[in-house]
């Protein structure tokens, strides 16, 4: 016998089967949709110029970080240093000429003006024994509590290594390469920061526990050492503070040989943005390739989505295995900052740019990636060193920091 459908059993069927829906919405995950927007630039020669670029005809420029002061001004630090015929070629001078400039700008996504070198190889103020003597690179501008954080990495050259060493035959560049380390600088507001009021760290913030290659290497680990996410350097930090528990988790790139370079990660965790940073033996952003080893990539920015309630990384995908698509700029996600994923779309952004006039334009490189974020974790801008040509064997200054703007769904 059939049962009656009564008007009560047609409402709980609703009921239900809206809770049913309900559920299926709730577990779909968040998904980071980015459209890139046109730049204000046009091409000069090897080079763009133009409002959304910040180039030097003296110096090359190449990764910048930007946040918005009180003051609502947004303010850069870049990587940059000279470029002429008697200086040696951007895959050289790099390494052993980079400082770190200062410029500021009244817009988010252009006409950044080029302030003062605010950071540079202690050895250029009297100070060849410092760790940071040599160099400095990669800043990555963060603010904590009302305290801005310079996060950089230095070097110096640790000078010809014995006879019959496995550095016997590093040159100089090289061994100044595999000397790299973190540190980190605190400060007020961008005026101390010009002015030089701020200490800088006699010791790094993070270096490397284990050196781990067959030949070539400064300081070998003890044969049969296992390379740690932090082999040989630590490079590329990325700092962001977790809600969850209030840690801070440090990011850096680390480089293995299996038998050729890639570059790996892994995170270190401290309770303070100045540590100490104590770092996990795991690797962290480790999608496989087809033959089961790590992808190779570099420069991570990581941050915390309020709303998705999950931390994303973009970097640069060396071949293409992360994006799924090509070599270009990639997105994982994470629910702690510590197991990561592949969200639907690991493509994040293509090596190249739109330009006002609707042109686009392929980049040979478009890496470093730094975001300004709304105040929920929308990427609003992206700061990239770029350029349009090879700048390896360049001498002439041919690279440039692009402010691409952003729109998200």
């Amino acid at each position: 016998m059939n049962k009656k459908i009564t008007p009560t059993t047609n409402i709980l069927l609703l009921l239900l089967a809206n809770a049913f829906l309900w559920s299926c919405h709730e577990d779909k995950s968040p998904t980071l949709t980015i459209h890139p927007l046109p730049i204000n630039a046009t091409i000069q020669g090897d080079i763009l110029e133009g409002p959304s670029v910040l180039n030097d005809p003296d110096r090359f420029v190449w990764g910048g970080s930007a946040l918005k002061g009180d003051d609502g001004k947004y303010h850069m630090l870049y990587s940059t240093w000279e470029s002429g015929d008697s200086l040696p070629k951007f895959g050289d001078s790099w390494v052993l000429h980079s400082k770190i400039a200062y410029a500021v700008s009244d817009h988010p996504d252009r006409d950044f003006k080029f302030q003062k070198v605010v950071l540079q190889g202690r050895a250029l103020e009297g100070d060849s024994l410092a760790w940071d003597a040599q160099m400095v690179h990669n800043p990555h501008l963060k603010r904590f509590n009302g305290t801005y954080y310079l996060y950089y990495i230095g070097s110096k050259d640790p000078g010809p290594q014995p006879q019959g060493s496995k550095g016997e035959n590093v040159n100089k560049r090289n061994r100044v390469q595999q000397s790299q380390k973190i540190g980190v600088i605190a400060f007020n507001n961008f005026q101390d920061l010009m002015s030089g009021n701020f200490k800088r760290p006699d010791q790094p913030l993070l270096s490397p526990r284990t050196r781990v290659k067959s030949n070539d290497i400064v300081d070998p680990s003890p044969e049969g050492t296992q390379a740690k996410p932090d082999n040989i350097i630590v490079v590329n930090p990325a700092v962001v503070q977790r809600p969850s528990d209030g840690k801070f988790l440090l990011f850096f790139k680390g480089n293995l040989y299996e038998p050729h370079w890639k570059g790996v990660h892994g995170v270190a965790i401290s309770d303070s943005p100045t540590g100490p940073f104590v770092p996990s033996d795991d690797f962290v952003f480790d999608i496989k390739d087809k033959n089961g080893k790590i992808s190779s990539a570099e420069d991570p920015y990581v941050w915390y989505h309020q709303k998705h309630k999950r931390f994303y990384a973009v970097f640069k995908d060396f071949t293409g295995n992360i994006t799924g698509k090509e070599p270009g700029l990639a997105v994982l996600e994470s629910l702690d900052g510590m197991d990561w994923t592949k969200p639907e779309s690991s493509f994040f952004m293509a090596k190249e740019v739109i330009l006002k006039n609707s042109d686009t334009i392929k980049v040979h490189h478009l890496e470093r990636p730094q975001l300004l974020l709304d105040d929920i974790g929308n990427p609003l801008v992206l700061y990239g060193a770029c350029s349009l040509i090879n700048v390896g064997p360049r001498k002439d200054g041919s690279s440039f920091n692009v402010q691409i703007p952003i729109r998200t769904d």
